[in-house]
């Protein structure tokens, strides 16, 4: 019998090595390049790059106030970005947020919770990324308002009852107070009205407080002059009544909507919430 000749063997496996190589290597890349192509179809628009959405919560809250919008939208492809608010006042939050802002590249859609529309509608202003401005239960300033004007007009539950002053050098920090007091109905009735009484307790546990400086200093040449803009309406919102809101937004020329919820519809009602923010983005598609 005649024995295979080695080295033609050989020769022949170091022939065939290299092409299995390259037909393994092509079909990983065609796979990357597959997944890649799903994963980009679901990042991507069909008109284009898709905004970054940045979420700016207010007073007495956190980014964490944010969390299931966030989670809603995060599962729909989106980038999105929630910095804190410092609190201070509308022009040293609006000049942080007018900052953080530059550091991100392409079209932005720009979302507010209560006083955090008083920063965006001042950090937005001369910035042309910022395509679309959303208010949620929402202030939404004109020039030379200042919080405490808009909410003595109309009739916040917040008034100076509600508030436990922290002073400290240079200015006061001010937490809002867990049960009522003189014409403040309390925290769960106020500012949580809506929210499940455990879950209203923790948040008043964990408060950031307002800064003084807060409700005397005025805003702003507004960005909602230049910047389309949207409003989500709570019908049972106490803090910012809901004729303010509706007053502030038609000033805007907004497109309004309307939801069943006090003040913290983010936390209860997130749906909403998240398509309204939906409507904002669609409107910046180029196409």
């Amino acid at each position: 019998m005649t024995k295979p000749r080695k080295g033609l063997l050989q020769g022949r496996a170091l022939l065939i090595s290299p092409v299995v190589a390259v037909v393994a290597v092509a079909l990983i890349a065609a796979a990357l390049v597959f997944a890649g192509g799903a994963a980009g179809a679901k990042a991507q628009p069909a008109g284009g790059v898709r905004p970054t959405i940045v979420l700016v919560h207010g007073d007495w809250a956190d980014a964490s106030s944010w969390t299931s919008v966030i989670e809603r939208l995060q599962d729909r492809g989106y980038k999105v970005l929630a910095p804190p608010n410092p609190l201070r006042g509308p022009g040293e939050d609006a000049s942080y947020l007018s900052s953080y802002l530059t550091t991100i590249s392409g079209p932005i859609v720009l979302v507010a919770h209560s006083y955090g529309g008083f920063v965006i509608t001042n950090a937005a202003t001369g910035n042309p990324n910022v395509k679309a401005l959303v208010y949620i239960d929402s202030f939404m300033p004109d020039q030379g308002d200042t919080l405490a004007d808009l909410a003595m007009t109309g009739g916040s539950c917040i008034t100076p009852d509600a508030l436990n002053a922290v002073p400290y050098d240079g200015g006061a920090d001010l937490y809002l107070r867990w049960d009522a007091n003189g014409n403040y109905p309390g925290f769960g009735q106020c500012f949580a009205n809506g929210v499940d009484p455990r879950q209203a307790a923790v948040l008043a546990a964990e408060q950031r407080p307002a800064g003084a400086a807060e409700f005397s200093e005025p805003s702003g040449p507004p960005a909602w002059k230049t910047i389309p803009s949207w409003a989500l309406i709570g019908t049972q919102d106490h803090v910012i009544p809901p004729a303010l809101q509706e007053q502030m937004a038609n000033r805007a020329g907004a497109h309004i909507s309307m939801v069943d919820a006090g003040h913290l519809s983010l936390i209860t009602r997130p749906a909403q919430v998240t398509n309204v923010i939906l409507d904002a983005v669609a409107a910046t598609d180029p196409r």
